[in-house]
């Protein structure tokens, strides 16, 4: 499944977009708040598995291209991760750091929502923030995600956002 946005097409990753993705996923300033890919073998393993997680699970994170210059500038979305299992469905999103600060984490997460609360029907999501990216941690609380605990040795919050109570469903 292929989304797009009013700036972005959400696609399913290719093997072919692993070096532009190692470029930010395997620099560890860039994800010094999360996980680095160590390898590009490593970073091609994640991505190989998430994908077969979307043909088992019908989501998994896309690769995140703008449609203005169709470049690659994140990788993002649903996912019950394989590396790290126990946590149910998240929505995670690694920009490029020449990405971040243009509204697009909002976007890619606004469209993730729609999906999860219309097509794929979630009862629940959730996602982890570092405590010191406030602008990541505000990105999910606009689309309805609260902070449900503090998990200290984790160095993270914790969120979940619930489909909305009265039924109707984003979009």
């Amino acid at each position: 499944m292929q989304v797009e946005t009013s700036r972005l097409v959400l696609r399913p990753s290719r093997l072919s977009d692993v070096p532009t993705l190692f470029e930010f996923l395997g620099n560890a300033d860039a994800m010094r708040h999360t996980h680095v890919d160590a390898s590009f073998r490593a970073c091609r393993l994640r991505i190989a598995v998430h994908e077969r997680c979307r043909r088992r699970n019908g989501f998994a994170p896309w690769t995140i291209v703008t449609k203005a210059d169709t470049r690659i500038i994140g990788w993002g979305g649903l996912y019950d991760d394989p590396f790290d299992p126990g946590w149910g469905v998240e929505i995670g999103y690694f920009l490029h750091p020449a990405a971040r600060g243009n509204g697009y984490a909002s976007e890619l997460v606004a469209a993730c929502m729609v999906t999860a609360d219309n097509v794929l029907r979630l009862p629940e999501v959730r996602a982890l923030a570092h405590p010191d990216k406030a602008a990541s941690r505000r990105v999910l609380e606009k689309a309805g995600f609260r902070s449900i605990r503090c998990i200290p040795d984790m160095q993270r919050f914790h969120y979940n956002r619930l489909p909305p109570a009265d039924g109707t469903r984003s979009g």
